[in-house]
């Protein structure tokens, strides 16, 4: 019985003398197809254009392989993968709790708090806590949500309406706009703060720069002296 002993098993491609087939259908450096060639010759064009040999598709019969730089093609691999990562939206769910009989001006800075997060293309999971009396008063939270809701319709929307959640209701609002959109926007909006500080003009939304205009002040002539 064949039983599998430990290891891992290496996603990387198989390079040069690494790859053990009779012949390849090989691929130049430019893309170009050069056809199928047996192993050792591929290997001998690798040495010549001091490439490797890498097999990108081991599965074809036969398998492709490619003339190429591979150790640049990891680096530039790893900083493509790198970027991508860097510009990936990951939509977070923040939460914000209040109470049913809520002071005006909590309720302002709580607002303030679940505007910033639709900005930020987050979901606000909404949670009204009753206590003690207050749970016979549900009606009390359902329209503290509502009005809620309609302070913020502009960056959201009810993703899920208002339900009870034992002691809690609960509702989630979700941004208007996508993560990747305020992503973008706050770096603009990033990239513009920096440059007015250096002083630099900042484009419009239609691309063009307005250059700062220096008003040069005109000096009234001097008087000639008067004639004897």
């Amino acid at each position: 019985m064949w039983c599998y002993r430990g290891g891992s098993i290496s996603a990387e491609p198989r390079i040069n003398d690494r790859i053990r087939v009779p012949e390849v259908r090989l691929v130049g450096p430019s893309g170009e197809q050069v056809g199928i060639v047996p192993l050792a010759k591929a290997l001998e064009l690798a040495q010549e254009y001091d490439l490797d040999l890498v097999e990108v598709a081991a599965n074809a019969r036969p398998p492709v392989c490619k003339l190429m730089d591979y150790g640049k093609f990891k680096y530039e691999s790893a900083m493509k993968a790198r970027e991508a990562r860097k510009n990936q939206a990951h939509t977070v769910i923040k939460e914000m709790k209040l109470r049913p009989k809520i002071d005006p001006h909590d309720y302002d800075t709580k607002k303030g708090h679940v505007v910033r997060f639709l900005k930020q293309g987050d979901k606000v999971k909404i949670t009204i806590m009753f206590r003690g009396r207050e749970q016979s008063r549900p009606e009390l939270g359902y329209r503290l949500l509502q009005r809620l809701a309609s302070d913020v319709e502009d960056l959201g929307f009810v993703e899920s309406s208002p339900k009870q959640d034992g002691r809690n209701m609960i509702m989630v609002l979700g941004p208007h706009k996508k993560k990747t959109e305020a992503m973008a926007e706050a770096r603009e909006a990033q990239a513009a703060r920096k440059a007015e500080r250096q002083g630099q003009p900042v484009a419009d939304e239609d691309g063009s720069v307005e250059e700062p205009v220096v008003e040069a002040s005109a000096e009234e002539p001097a008087e000639e002296p008067a004639e004897a």
